[in-house]
């Protein structure tokens, strides 16, 4: 797919996808919400063990960007059910690393210090 990935020992990481640099906190979260792409979340996918993204997991995906950008927050368990159309068992089955965690590293939304 021609993408780089610089990364650093601490502190920050810095990918190129694209051609674009893109930075990641110590966490893995991007730093600027705005530069999230699809090639992005596969990357980090792949750093999750999730080796590829099943159509399940890009509703989900997409579903918590739409609401955080519309919304600025995440959504609530019942909000993302009804959203996607997905049981929390099925979502948290695309999820091994921790639902919430994940999900939102995925989807390129902040990182939220004080979230388990």
């Amino acid at each position: 797919m021609g993408n780089d990935q610089s990364v650093t020992t601490s502190g920050p990481k810095v990918y190129t996808v694209n051609g674009e640099k893109v930075t990641v906190d110590e966490d893995g979260f991007l730093v600027d919400p705005e530069s999230w792409s699809e090639e992005l979340a596969r990357i980090l996918a792949e750093e999750e063990g999730i080796t590829e993204l099943s159509d399940t997991h890009w509703r989900v995906l997409k579903f918590w960007r739409t609401y955080y950008f519309t919304n600025g927050k995440a959504p609530l368990n019942s909000q993302l059910k009804k959203g996607t159309g997905l049981t929390m068992a099925e979502i948290q089955a695309c999820f091994p690393g921790g639902m919430r965690r994940t999900t939102r590293r995925l989807a390129g939304l902040p990182n939220l210090k004080g979230c388990a």
